[in-house]
């Protein structure tokens, strides 16, 4: 662990890099027009005014539009990251410097770190959460749900030092979240189902603004940039095996497709496996395509997808990383008790033995595009942090009344950033002529 510059307010790696993040920062803005424009409305009417918003979301330059954009709105915000590797410390060290955001942050944190910036960003005892993967509002339901013993140890540690009150006023003090991952919000609708939820949830992720942009635009080229800056390999002529063919698998596949690579796509879901075989992808089994890929990658949201009886039968020099929320994609504790290694080969490729072959996982098996790269480019996060921003202020404006649920963005702000976006760049639509509006009201449409 890098020594690091930590206050009652911030925990992040260096102050000093603050020029650096700053600049970048400035970079990104100016790919984001939409949220650029909802900043220059929420500085005029604040509407998040005195409410305390804690996020758990990957610290990038996006990111820190967005917590730029939110602290506009009047709310006091507090940032830690959703994933260990995916922090941008000079982009860390621009907010805290610079706009007073308190940021709990640093890239390569261990995991009792990680854990115990989660602590801070509750301790913030937030009105509104935003969440990266659900880590905040799991939190708070095993505070609610008084299952303490599933807390990490720096949160448990935390919590048991709280008076019931307090405990209890942490979760009621909560109005609603927001969610932007496919994977949290799986996890937040089991707990609807169960009927565990503590308080209403917006599934960002749900937004048409959001996935069919987001997921397949940046979580595709992202990917693909991550494993290229890692390995600097070759994707034409490659045989690329993408397991999972959601928004985010699409994405990858057709990137990997454009590149030259001979893509292979593995499913669970026969209308997914049917689209990716339409789209001139052949599809098959893992067991099938582990003996004959070169490049694996992940993107399903779901444990154990690679496993080691799969890794025992790839070619010697396979390499495997995943792109799904979390590092349990691919089985590495399975391939730790097997192999020998790790051996580091380049910075976020480790080399392990296996039967006589050399397998390359990359990142630790965390997310590669944000590891090994810079995540989604800002245009497409523009729309994505639109929603996140316009979410706040929905559970600001509407948390009273929303049961507890996960619930969607209204459709008409989900069509009011895609009209911003267009707008923004120079792109014009037709509109209803009233005829054609009387045509589609009526149900005699032979008239």
């Amino acid at each position: 662990m890098t020594a690091t510059t930590q206050r009652a307010s911030y925990d992040i790696k260096d102050l000093n890099l603050a020029d650096e993040g700053r600049r970048r920062t400035e970079w990104a803005e100016r790919s984001m027009p939409v949220l650029r424009q909802l900043a220059e409305r929420f500085t005029r009417e604040r509407p998040l005014a005195g409410k305390r918003l804690s996020a758990c979301l990957h610290v990038t330059t996006e990111t820190a539009n967005l917590a730029v954009a939110l602290k506009a709105g009047g709310a006091d915000v507090a940032l830690c990251a959703s994933n260990p590797l995916s922090t941008q410390d000079d982009v860390a060290a621009h907010l805290v410097r610079d706009h007073g955001i308190k940021v709990f942050a640093i890239k390569g944190e261990d995991h009792a770190t990680y854990y115990d910036h989660v602590r801070a960003a509750l301790a913030h005892r937030p009105d509104i959460t935003m969440d990266d993967g659900a880590d905040l509002v799991s939190a708070l339901h095993m505070v609610a749900l008084n299952r303490l013993d599933d807390l990490e140890p720096p949160v448990r540690s935390w919590v048991e030092k709280l008076s019931a009150a307090d405990r209890k006023a942490l979760v009621s003090g909560v109005m609603g979240s927001t969610e932007e991952t496919t994977t949290g919000v799986i996890r937040l609708k089991a707990m609807a189902k169960e009927g565990v939820l503590q308080f209403p949830v917006v599934a960002v992720n749900d937004s048409d603004t959001k996935h069919l942009f987001d997921n397949r635009y940046g979580t595709g080229q992202s990917t693909l940039d991550g494993i290229l800056r890692a390995t600097n390999l070759l994707f034409a002529g490659s045989i690329v095996v993408v397991a999972g063919y959601g928004w985010c698998g699409r994405g990858f596949a057709s990137r990997a497709r454009g590149m030259g690579a001979n893509v292979l796509v593995t499913e669970i879901d026969p209308m997914k496996a049917l689209e990716a075989q339409m789209d001139g992808y052949r599809v098959t089994t893992m067991a099938e395509a582990a003996r004959l890929g070169d490049i694996f990658v992940t993107l399903t949201g779901n444990v154990n997808v690679i496993r080691l009886e799969h890794m025992r039968v790839m070619k010697d020099g396979a390499v495997i990383c995943n792109s799904g929320h979390f590092n349990v994609e691919i089985d590495l504790a399975d391939l730790k008790k097997a192999g020998t290694g790790p051996k580091a080969i380049r910075e976020f490729v480790e080399e392990w033995q296996l039967d006589g072959k050399r397998i390359f996982v990359l990142a630790d098996g965390r997310l590669i595009n944000l590891a090994a790269a810079e995540g989604h480019p800002a245009s497409v996060m523009d729309m994505s942090f639109a929603n996140q921003a316009l979410a706040a202020e929905f559970v600001v404006q509407r948390g009273k009344t929303l049961s507890k649920d996960v619930h969607r963005i209204p459709v008409e702000l989900d069509k009011e950033i895609a009209r911003l976006k267009l707008q923004a760049m120079g792109v014009t639509i037709d509109t209803l002529t009233p005829e054609q509006q009387k045509y589609l009201a009526s149900w005699d449409l032979g008239t």
